[in-house]
């Protein structure tokens, strides 16, 4: 368990926030690049890391990220209108181009003058994967992009979905470093397994205690959860935790992965952005069927970014269901870990001073420790290495059955699941 004071270390995100701090050193998502498709078209609202902002795209196709409020008599610019390559606000006329520059004050006499000394915040953006990402720190220390393959996918290749949740980001994120769960929340009690389209092992479903294997990397971790497979062999399910918020989940070499970001939008809220991807080949119908069915992606609210079942409808639990069908009677994989996570200890940050940790939950201790120990450091004036190690991201996950004999790091280097190179330590974990 954790102490109260390293709790709020972990959840708190805002501008002045030790964590805060860390978050803007990375590249963050903002919104999906479909929000803001057409040029000079209408602004979008963003909350991102307890600030709030206005993102719109120009004439010629740049996405501008700007402080919500026209730095003259701070007016929403959600209202402004988007034309010739900025932003002008509908209250005296101001105008800002992507970069955050004055660019007219046409109610000031001699403002052609003066707009040279007048900006508003504005942050760096870049768009990756249908995805606009955002730099919010300091400008001298803008990392490169991190070569992860999925975040450069093609249309084709790719399928992303957005959803909001009330719930903390850490507290949404640690259900993907917890591989136990996989073999009851998301299991039925009619069959040994879960619905195909999901791609998850039976193995999961017949050992439900499985075994760590943590390699620290260059970009986070990867996490291998080890379970039996029969007198000579082990089932393998090798995640990739990408510092700070992004879990690439285990899935066969054959098949679509899934990819989880859980974006902190304030201290209470969490954009879960998830990618449902193919790395060699564009997405076919069979792999897009999953995607229509629910179980995978679940249904929405038409015009929002809200789960149709949610915490307000009890997710919609079908408690017969539950019975004689699935473990949870919750239709969606994503939406049974929403209805546990979000509920977890009554509200959207756990207190984890009160839980009691056991060995299954090594990864998730170690993830902890690792953010703690980088957001410490940062308090202490040394810069986290991992936003400058954009190569070290390129990692794949893995899902696989090998001969016990086999080394499973080594495995995985093959096969393109890298660990990053520099002689780390493999830390087994029983």
């Amino acid at each position: 368990m954790l102490k109260s004071e390293e709790n709020e270390l972990l959840v708190r995100v805002g501008p002045t926030t030790p964590m805060g701090n860390l978050l803007r050193r990375f590249w963050i998502p903002a919104l999906l690049s479909e929000e803001i498709s057409d040029r000079d078209g209408a602004p979008v609202r963003v909350t991102l890391l307890g600030e709030t902002l206005v993102a719109f795209r120009d004439s010629k196709g740049s996405v501008g990220l700007l402080d919500a409020y026209c730095p003259h008599r701070r007016a929403n610019l959600f209202w402004g209108r988007n034309e010739q390559c900025g932003l002008r606000c509908v209250y005296h006329g101001w105008k800002f181009d992507v970069d955050g520059n004055c660019t007219d004050l046409p109610n000031v006499p001699g403002g052609d003058k003066i707009k040279r000394a007048i900006r508003t915040p504005a942050y760096p953006t870049t768009e990756h994967s249908g995805i606009v990402w955002a730099y919010m720190g300091p400008p001298e220390l803008r990392p490169p992009f991190p070569a992860a393959e999925v975040f450069d996918l093609p249309q084709s290749h790719r399928h992303v979905s957005k959803i909001v949740l009330r719930v903390n980001w850490f507290q949404s994120m640690e259900g993907d470093m917890d591989s136990s769960h996989v073999s009851f929340l998301h299991s039925r009690v009619d069959a040994t397994h879960v619905l195909p389209e999901t791609r998850i092992s039976s193995y999961a479903f017949s050992d439900n205690a499985p075994r760590w294997l943590i390699q620290p990397t260059h970009y986070g971790f990867a996490l291998a959860a080890q379970r039996e497979a029969g007198a000579d062999r082990y089932a393998w399910r090798v995640g990739q935790w990408l510092m700070p918020f992004t879990t690439l989940v285990a899935a066969p070499a054959d098949a679509p992965f899934i990819t989880n970001i859980r974006v902190p939008l304030d201290d209470h809220h969490t954009m879960h952005l998830r990618i449902y991807a193919r790395l060699d080949r564009p997405l076919d119908d069979e792999d897009m069927a999953a995607v229509g069915e629910g179980v995978m992606f679940p249904e929405m609210i038409p015009g929002t970014f809200m789960t149709k079942a949610n915490i307000s409808n009890d997710y919609m639990i079908d408690r017969n269901d539950q019975r004689h069908g699935s473990y949870t009677g919750i239709k969606s994989i994503p939406l049974q870990d929403y209805a546990v996570t979000q509920d977890q200890g009554g509200g959207p940050i756990a207190d984890r001073s009160r839980e009691r940790l056991t060995a299954s939950d090594k990864a998730i201790i170690m993830v902890r420790k690792r953010m703690l120990d980088s957001v410490r450091a940062l308090m202490d004036g040394r810069e986290p290495a991992e936003p400058s190690n954009a190569a070290a991201y390129r990692v794949r996950p893995i899902d696989t059955v090998l001969p016990r004999s086999e080394d499973i790091l080594a495995f995985t280097d093959k096969y393109g699941a890298a660990r990053s190179a520099g002689g780390l330590q493999t830390d087994v974990l029983q």
